[in-house]
């Protein structure tokens, strides 16, 4: 591989040589400085080779954290490993238990599924299972950058795995997907990176596990560890940006609340999402050099600088809100420090769907390119009315039961009358009002191919928890505003209560960065009768329990401006308010991406029957989009691969054995791809539909999946798998 390095093309082992011109015609080596912004934390070694090896004070290694395959996989003896002291696990515990978590959190971990089998951390890169545990030795910085507020506290850790080639260098960067901690990009990014030998530069992009609980006001601190807001000081990871006394005028109100980052940081870090994982990128070189860089001179400790993005190979590389970092980081580049994308399963948003066309089967779709925020408030409204509807039944199992949510198809039920009532849905019956919410979710851009997961995306809360945390971290409003009634907190028997020690302690490892339950939940402050969870809520228009339906319907308002019943337009008195709206609407606008990836390879994917992020308004717009704005300079190819959803992890569940198989095999075949790309300019493979088997037999005993199951992506697909161009518009074949 080659890079210009000062206008000239040298061999990557040769640019140790390059200084930087020094006074008097002379030349000096460049000194290995931290990049501005950054508190570098140092460094810790995690050696362990072995599961259970005590060759470091932690036992640990980057990949697993000392827990190997066999300690990730989904067996009864492979559970979270217990904390010495439940109320006060140190760090490194806290790092095992993240990393564990969160591996497990991005793919399915059975067996049948493929773990150990097809992917997992004792899998080469050739699909082989030859790395035994899986264990990865190396070292590993900690860095936090910050704007100069204090505030925005983006943690960074760079992963420099012992097998690092010097002659050879490359990083991954893995912002975290979702709402996750720094290393929410554990089993992707990292998976692959340290296993080719690559560092991996993790960041949690200003989201991760940022709890302040403002009953004490105690906060994570950066290595997951609890302490209260002062003794925490720069080291919180976050602390609302509230008074002590309007702390206390709240939680007089509201006891037991919580505030989350991603949703009360009043700093929208989604719009920051790109920069910071080029932060990333900064702090990586700053940590390789001082591994490997040569000492600046006898009297100190300082290293000179060996390498750079001039002469290292940079790949970004994340999925879901990591996927849509990673493009955002590529369209922001001005310095050239990325070489190449891979996004899986991307929350793309393009900035525009002017000029350019989606089509399916030689159709136009219905609905495409909308922000996240326009279809996750229409998700919320009309999902769990649809999830009733014949042809969106999962008729292997309810997950409205299956969870242990037994009233949740009758309070489902509620919500279809009561969007009737409202004149939002249409038809006499449940079937037909179902059929109805189903027709708007179509028309907002889903497919039949999502059909049989909205049942599970809303009793699992995916559409509430999105459309509470966006419209706050987009409007950039306090824990303190309430937003459409709405708050974070444990509960006991579905009421606000306070969170429990032991809980609390543990949240930075069992957590996602949400209020997906664990151990926060969207509290409806608004419900009839007091505040509740939920999906227990009774809105006041209605004053039955419809899922906090009052709720939804001003969330939906926040997005439009207009009063989503009446059209009305917001006013300064109206629910919600006009200035309000208007604020969420000026943070959507800024994480819209501009679809110029300045000509870098890339290769995205998507799971045809993702039902999260729809691809007509992600992957399959986004391409279009920046097929529109570069032109045939573009680099991007779209792999669309069916029978692939967006939760791997769900696989594990009956019903879902059957019908979908993981989408990660194809995160790895496409990482190969750009390694082969960039290193021996290989072609990358061209935009294709990639057709997989999906494992069928009896739910819940689905047979083991195979190689065969999930095929991989061709160099030269047939015409009828081929994703074109067609005049404008992206025509994508059944």
């Amino acid at each position: 591989m080659q890079k210009n390095v000062n206008g000239r093309l040298i061999p990557a082992a040769a640019a140790v040589a390059v200084v930087v011109a020094g006074c008097g015609g002379g030349s000096l080596p460049e000194v290995n400085l931290v990049p501005s912004g950054v508190t570098d934390l140092g460094f810790k070694v995690y050696r362990a080779t072995a599961t259970g090896s005590a060759s470091t004070a932690a036992g640990q290694d980057l990949l697993t954290a000392g827990l190997g395959r066999s300690g990730l996989v989904n067996t009864a003896a492979a559970t979270l490993a217990a904390f010495v002291d439940p109320v006060n696990p140190t760090a490194d515990e806290l790092r095992r238990n993240a990393v564990q978590s969160n591996y497990r959190g991005l793919v399915d971990n059975t067996v049948g599924g493929g773990f150990g089998v097809l992917y997992g951390p004792n899998i080469d890169l050739a699909g082989k299972s030859t790395l035994g545990e899986g264990l990865v030795p190396g070292v590993e910085y900690i860095g936090v950058l910050d704007d100069g507020s204090g505030r925005k506290r983006v943690t960074m850790a760079v992963q420099i795995p012992d097998s690092f080639d010097v002659n050879a260098p490359c990083v991954v960067l893995g912002p975290s997907s979702g709402s996750r901690g720094v290393y929410g990009a554990i089993g992707t990014a990292s998976d692959w990176g340290l296993k080719r030998g690559c560092a991996v530069a993790l960041t949690d992009s200003g989201k991760g596990m940022g709890l302040n609980d403002l009953s004490d006001d105690s906060v994570h601190k950066v290595d997951g560890t609890r302490a209260s807001r002062t003794v925490a000081g720069s080291l919180a990871n976050f602390a609302a940006n509230i008074t002590d006394a309007a702390r206390a005028a709240f939680n007089t109100a509201f006891p037991n609340r919580l505030a989350l980052k991603h949703a009360h940081s009043q700093m929208n870090p989604e719009k920051d999402w790109g920069n910071d994982t080029l932060a990333a990128a900064q702090y990586a070189m700053y940590a390789l050099n001082q591994q490997y860089g040569p000492s600046a001179s006898m009297a100190s400790n300082a290293k000179t600088v060996r390498f750079t993005a001039d002469n290292t190979m940079v790949i970004a590389a994340s999925v879901s809100n990591g996927g849509a970092a990673v493009l955002r980081a590529a369209e922001q580049d001005t310095a050239g420090i990325i070489d190449g994308v891979v996004a899986g399963e991307p929350s793309a948003q393009p900035g525009s769907t002017t000029g350019y066309g989606v089509q399916f089967a030689g159709a136009p779709v219905a609905a495409y390119g909308k922000p996240l925020m326009d279809y996750f408030t229409i998700a919320n409204l009309y999902q769990p009315c649809a999830a009733l509807a014949p042809s969106a039944a999962l008729t292997e199992v309810s997950i409205f039961n299956y969870i242990g949510l037994t009233a949740q198809t009758t309070t489902a039920t509620n919500r279809c009358n009561q969007l009737a009532a409202k004149g939002l849905v249409a038809g006499a019956t449940t079937a037909e009002r179902a059929t109805s919410a189903l027709s708007k979710l179509r028309a907002a851009g889903w497919t039949a191919d999502n059909d049989a997961m909205h049942n599970a995306h809303y009793a699992l809360g995916n559409a509430v928890i999105i459309s509470m945390m966006y419209t706050n971290a987009y409007g950039k409003f306090s824990v303190a505003d309430n937003l459409c009634g709405m708050s974070a907190a444990a509960v006991a028997a579905g009421v606000p209560a306070p969170m429990a020690a032991n809980v609390r302690a543990a949240s930075y490892a069992t957590g996602n960065g949400t209020v997906n339950g664990t151990p926060a939940t969207v509290i409806y402050n608004d419900s009839v009768g007091g505040a509740k969870a939920w999906n227990l809520g009774v809105s006041p228009s209605s004053g039955v329990a419809d899922f906090a339906l009052d709720a939804a319907l001003c969330q939906r308002a926040l997005f439009t401006g207009v009063d989503t019943v009446t059209g009305v337009a917001l006013t300064a008195s109206s629910t919600p308010t006009k200035a309000q709206s208007d604020a969420v609407k000026a943070g959507v606008a800024e994480v819209l991406l501009n679809g110029n990836l300045r000509g870098k390879p890339t290769l995205m994917l998507a799971g045809r029957s993702d039902a999260l992020l729809p691809i007509n308004n992600s992957e399959r717009a986004y391409a279009a989009y920046n097929r529109l704005v570069e032109g045939s300079a573009s680099q991007l190819s779209y792999i669309e691969v069916t029978n692939a959803q967006h939760f791997d992890s769900f696989n594990a569940f009956s019903g879902f054995d059957t019908r979908y198989v993981p989408l990660h095999t194809y995160f790895v075949h496409a990482m190969n791809a750009m390694y082969a790309k960039l290193k021996d300019g290989k072609a990358l493979p061209p935009s294709q539909v990639v057709r997989t088997t999906a494992r069928g037999g009896a739910p819940g005993a689905a047979p083991a999946i195979t190689a065969a199951n999930v095929p991989g992506i061709a160099a030269t697909p047939p015409v009828s798998d081929q994703i074109v161009f067609s005049g404008t518009s992206l025509s994508v074949p059944n």
